[in-house]
């Protein structure tokens, strides 16, 4: 493959840091100097504090590291470290990253112990987490094959787990329903300068590190393992306003490694990103849907449908807007509720950088019950059919 066209590829695809490209020269020092010269060492610490205005109680169905252990009080959420030595220009390259979490969402995100005894929040109360460790390696077929064997991200999502990365602080209801990482193997390709593709195979649906997938009676078989793909279209240059807008499809197919389940889950998830004509606006839209059986004769569906719009004010100030809608069978959310829920969220997000590496920023976020009969927010003494949260978020970014 020409050089130069695969050089461009690799930092396009966020494999190799543009920093690394002129490393021909350490392949010369001894291979301990040149490991460490390539190794990069990043990550955040971000805290929050937010508050349910109007005396409206605890209740928050839906939310993943803003729930009600973080209300009405300021918060440690994440110290987050990154160790990375991304693959360099040359063949049969290798790499390795590895994303480590202190702190209460570390708690949330769930990865480890490895084999969780009968509650899938046993790790409560360690205040660590693997996020990601994994290696990777790069084959020099076509217009080079890599390769992820570890534990890695998943696939799929509008949002991430590092919440400054996202248009808003709070996830929305569409992340909530999505699996978050994987142990396994991911293979990743370019088949075109605007079309890539991922397949992988994985333990288990969730986050539970080396733990496999299991069915409803115990059974832990081969065939069970978990099963992705995705694709993304990229606009190339010449598209006009579109350039760089992408297209993104993916599926994750398998058993959780707690035996919630009878039969493997399912998520579909589709994504839109577009820059618009207007100067610093761009617009996106996301799709979840996940199906499962979680016992015999049952059926359990979820779905979430969520529009972005985030628009740069300044060199220091931006905005960020999101609407969603969300579907699903009784408990999705709520983990109680025996009716089937659907729920309605505004959340509008200010982000001020005033210091240098540091995210400030001011959230609210308003969510309605829509099934009408029971009420999910508030309290059990006083539920409510609506949330009004307001917050702040600050990162400092290393």
């Amino acid at each position: 493959m020409n050089t130069n066209l695969r050089t461009a590829a690799l930092v396009a695809a966020g494999i190799v840091s543009a920093g690394s490209v002129g490393h021909a020269e350490e392949a010369r020092m001894n291979p301990v100097e040149t490991a460490l010269t390539a190794t990069t060492i990043s990550g955040y610490v971000s805290a929050s504090t937010f508050y349910n205005l109007g005396d409206r109680g605890e209740r928050l169905p839906g939310r993943s590291f803003d729930a009600e252990d973080k209300l009405n009080k300021i918060n440690l959420d994440v110290v987050k470290l990154s160790i990375e030595k991304p693959l360099d220009e040359g063949d049969w390259s290798a790499g390795y990253k590895v994303d480590l979490l202190f702190g209460a969402d570390a708690n949330t995100y769930g990865t480890s112990p490895s084999f969780p005894s009968g509650s899938s929040s046993s790790t409560t109360g360690t205040d660590f987490g693997i996020k990601q460790a994994y290696v990777t390696l790069q084959t020099p077929v076509g217009n080079d094959l890599i390769a992820k064997v570890g534990v890695f991200d998943t696939i799929i999502g509008y949002e991430v787990f590092e919440s400054g990365s996202n248009p808003n602080y709070s996830r929305s209801y569409g992340y909530f329903i999505e699996p978050t990482q994987h142990t396994g193997l991911l293979l990743s390709y370019a088949l075109t300068d605007w079309l890539s593709v991922n397949g992988g195979i994985a333990n288990s649906y969730d986050a539970h590190i080396n733990a496999p997938g299991v069915d409803s009676g115990a059974n832990r078989r081969f065939g069970l393992q978990t099963y992705m793909g995705s694709l993304a279209i990229t606009a190339p240059e010449g598209s006009g306003f579109l350039e760089g807008s992408t297209l993104y499809g993916g599926i994750v197919h398998g058993l959780t490694s707690t035996g919630d389940d009878d039969r493997p889950r399912t998520s579909y998830y589709a994504g839109l990103t577009v820059p618009t004509p207007v100067e610093n606006l761009a617009v996106g839209a996301a799709v979840d849907y996940r199906t499962t059986k979680p016992a015999p004769g049952a059926e359990a569906w979820a779905t979430a449908i969520g529009g972005y719009l985030t628009y740069q004010m300044s060199q220091q100030l931006k905005l960020g807007l999101r609407g969603e809608y969300a579907a699903g069978t009784a408990g999705t959310w709520t983990g109680t509720s025996a009716m089937k829920e659907r729920f309605f969220g505004l959340t509008t997000t200010v982000d001020y950088s005033l210091w240098a590496n540091v995210l400030t920023r001011l959230e609210f976020r308003w969510d309605n019950d829509l099934k009408g009969g029971s009420k999910n927010f508030g309290n059990t003494a006083d539920p409510k059919d609506s949330a009004f949260v307001v917050g702040a978020n600050v990162i400092y970014a290393f």
